[in-house]
């Protein structure tokens, strides 16, 4: 008998949730990396699938392989292809372990790959968009770990001045009154691989626009194995869902042997059908296939309606150049 070929890889995980998409692969031990292009940003690099190239930024929760096994593949393939040097972003305690671990493969290689590590301290930022900054913050794992939240800072009128003419406004602006606040305003809030606890229920994870977690363990007799593996169990979920604020709640990390379909509806059992629906796991390729184009066939009858209202807008701007 002939051997059998190699079983292909799956599908990355996508999830549209505007304004962002959620894309990557994580299956708990294996490899992690998440992506959302529009921030310009990976979670983890455990593997770098070729999208992932296109972020700057590699943000690194902690040192487990499963999450940073690809790094120097990443600033390797970003080099080779001109897109600038990869910019790493991890716990201040993984610095120097990180830079030793790429030094290491340019020694191999006998060629010197460039690239950036920013050590973050507990509640240090950094910008990584205008106006946009990312938060780093101490999260428990079996190994110094962070999550991350990004922000953005949007300049808001004081309620004092709401109601005033624009020429009023004008006036205070230049006699240097200052009309205007910053307001924080969490869009992602990333875990990584965390144990319950204080992090989860943070003001910038709480209300964050989309919130993606790990959930490793789904089994009602694995919550023992969560708890020592410093991993959050379904129950975890189902209770932090309870407080939390977030449009959406991507899962992440769940392990090969559990089933997603049984996964998803757990979480609509213990937590109810409304909860549920903000609930999305990354590599449900079934489900996310079937909301993505239920999004596909919305848009398409929202144009064909609005070409219905304003017949021939659109006429002019798709005809060729006129022949003579």
């Amino acid at each position: 008998m002939l051997p059998k070929p190699p079983p292909r890889e799956g599908p990355l995980g996508y999830l549209l949730l505007p304004p962002f998409r959620v894309q990557g692969t994580s299956v708990a031990g294996e490899a992690t990396c998440v992506q959302i292009p529009e921030l310009d940003v990976c979670f983890d690099m455990g593997v770098c699938p070729r999208a992932a190239l296109a972020s700057k930024f590699a943000i690194i929760s902690h040192g487990h392989m499963d999450h940073v096994g690809a790094l120097a593949y990443w600033c390797s393939q970003r080099n080779f292809q001109g897109m600038g040097p990869g910019r790493i972003v991890c716990d201040q305690r993984l610095a120097e372990p990180i830079r030793k671990m790429l030094g290491a493969f340019e020694e191999v290689e006998h060629s010197a790959t460039p690239y950036e590590i920013i050590p973050l301290a507990p509640e240090q930022e950094i910008q990584i968009k205008n106006n946009v900054i990312m938060r780093g913050f101490e999260v428990e794992h079996t190994c110094p770990a962070m999550g991350y939240s990004i922000i953005e800072k949007r300049s808001k009128l004081k309620p004092e001045y709401a109601d005033l003419p624009q020429e009023k406004l004008r006036e205070l602006k230049d006699r240097d009154v200052e009309i205007t606040h910053v307001l924080d305003v969490p869009l992602v809030a990333y875990l990584g691989d965390t144990a319950p606890g204080a992090p989860l229920v943070r003001n910038d994870v709480r209300t964050a626009h989309i919130v993606i977690s790990e959930c490793t363990f789904i089994e009602p007799d694995h919550k023992q194995r969560a708890k020592i593996g410093k991993h959050l169990h379904l129950d975890d979920i189902v209770e932090w869902l309870g407080v939390l604020e977030c449009e959406h709640l991507v899962l992440t990390h769940l392990s090969r042997r559990s089933n997603i379909a049984t996964a998803r509806k757990q979480v609509e059992q213990l937590a109810g059908r409304e909860r549920a629906r903000r609930v999305h796991f990354l590599m449900d390729h079934r489900a996310n296939r079937l909301r993505y184009e239920q999004q596909l066939a919305s848009a398409e009858a929202l144009e064909r309606k609005r070409l219905s209202q304003h017949p021939g807008t659109d006429e002019h701007a798709h005809q060729g150049p006129a022949h003579g």
